[in-house]
């Protein structure tokens, strides 16, 4: 049987043993790893040994003081950053600003109670959880931009060897959408990255004085309301969040519970919805609101971590689009590839676009199958297709792609609902240097492009429109 891994590593420093016996014994049923140390030579060279998650840490001792412990601990870069709660017999103000002043987080007095050294524990390994997975965050998002600032040097040399080679007229308007594309996971992440620094900023040196003046009952509520609201995965709608606001102040109102419409509002918020009745007696006190405001803060942290990673994942698939559709074979040579794969690359970086008033409907053929081919050139197929698709609808309709084997040679239709083409243009369309746009708007060798390409490939293109409903069919042999 498996031992589940450890809640945090906790050094305790204290020179009696019934202490040091008494705390590790709490903490390690509660399920944390626990290491003891009687004197401040053994402390600090365990600390720096095997760095703790937390020290607890006792003053009065002999040789070296707990303030004197903790100021060596924060002038080592390795020891620097971990959290100290000093828990001392003093209880002089005098004492508790030294103790805050040589670097500690949190001060409990004793005789102490093993709930609230718990309480205050789980609460600063939880405000380490939430600094290291920032941390991990601003790394990660500092590599995904050195590698979107590589893959976009990378596309814009792309860009111009095939503005150069006129292969690709509406690759200026697919890199605006890709700019739009990574701009907004980049702005969710940068707004959760503030929203995290400001909460930690303005109220992380206010948690210790908020836990120190809850009663045992009320830190329960207080986990409590964090561990329903962690449970809530639902993303509810305006109105969705209307209809619970008001169904609470109902049930606020019934138990003559003040500031309802605000109380109602932010447990919707944190989640907490369906099941409001087991906090009904606890919201009668007037003390509720500062404990339910708080428990806000902690979850809109765990909110904006989520963001971040639904963000950064979002601009790993662009990015990843983009590496797909810069990859760039000088062999000459065709390789073995499934043009499905390049279809979605394409639709991907299309996705701005797509979004503003686009149906998308795909109808692909399952199990099919991959075959040689220029990957590359058959991407710039798909993308002047495409664009012409969303042209001529004006970016309002329907776009349908249907992908499916025949006998000889898999088959890709691309089907817009624009206005079509008239019957005495659509001999033309694949003549060089024709087009029926404005000067300067198009270059007229798009369609030829994607005609040379096909057959290349020894497969052929052909065309069917009518009013509402143009249909590009391309066949290439398997």
């Amino acid at each position: 049987m498996n031992t589940p891994p450890a809640k945090g590593n906790i050094l305790i420093v204290d020179d009696t043993p019934d202490n040091l016996r008494l705390l590790s014994n709490a903490l390690t049923e509660r399920g944390y790893k626990v290491r003891g140390a009687i004197d401040g030579p053994m402390a600090l060279m365990g600390a720096k040994a095997a760095p703790p998650d937390l020290i607890l840490l006792d003053i009065n001792m002999p040789d070296m003081n707990g303030y004197e412990i903790c100021s060596a601990l924060k002038a080592d870069e390795i020891t620097r950053d971990i959290p100290v709660i000093f828990i001392s017999g003093l209880d002089a103000v005098f004492d508790k600003v030294k103790a805050f002043a040589v670097g500690g987080r949190d001060y409990i007095t004793k005789p102490f109670q093993v709930e609230e050294v718990l309480a205050r524990v789980e609460m600063h390994l939880a405000l380490v959880s939430a600094h290291k997975s920032l941390a991990a965050k601003n790394e990660e998002l500092a590599a995904k931009n050195i590698e979107l600032d590589l893959t976009l040097q990378q596309l814009k040399t792309t860009q111009e060897e095939l503005i150069q080679s006129a292969k690709m007229a509406a690759l200026g308007q697919l890199i605006a959408g890709v700019a739009h594309e990574v701009n907004t996971p980049l702005g969710a992440i940068r707004s959760s990255v503030e929203n995290i620094a400001n909460v930690l900023t303005e109220n992380l040196s206010q948690f210790p004085q908020f836990f120190q003046q809850l009663s045992p009952e009320d830190q329960l509520n207080f986990f409590a309301l964090l561990q329903q609201s962690t449970q809530s995965v639902t993303v509810l709608s305006t109105k969705e969040k209307r209809q619970f606001k008001r169904a609470i102040i109902r049930q606020l109102e019934s138990q003559n519970i003040e500031d309802t419409d605000i109380v109602a509002d932010t447990l919707v918020e944190l989640g907490i919805y369906e099941n409001v009745t087991p906090f009904l007696t606890f919201l009668k006190d007037p003390k509720s609101q500062t404990i339910l405001n708080t428990a806000y803060q902690f979850a809109s942290l765990l909110k904006s971590t989520n963001t971040m990673k639904t963000a950064t994942d979002r601009a790993a698939r662009v990015v990843f689009a983009l590496k797909s559709y810069t990859r760039y074979d000088r062999s000459g040579e065709k390789v073995l590839a499934n043009p499905i794969q390049g279809l979605e690359t394409v639709l991907t970086l299309y996705h701005n676009q797509l979004k503003q008033g686009v149906e998308l409907v795909r109808n692909y053929q399952s199990d099919l199958p991959s075959l040689l081919c220029y990957p590359d050139e058959l991407n710039q197929v798909w993308t002047n297709l495409i664009h012409n698709a969303l042209q001529a609808m004006s970016n309002k309709g329907t776009l349908t792609i249907e992908a499916k084997k025949q006998a000889t040679c898999l088959q890709v239709s691309i089907t817009d609902s624009g206005e079509g083409i008239p019957p005495e243009i659509l001999p033309r369309i694949f003549e060089p240097f024709f087009t029926t746009k404005p000067p300067g708007e198009g270059s007229g060798l798009g369609l030829d492009i994607v005609r040379k390409i096909i057959e290349k490939h020894q497969g052929k293109i052909e065309v069917e429109s009518e009013p509402g409903k143009t249909t590009f069919i391309v066949s290439i042999p398997l």
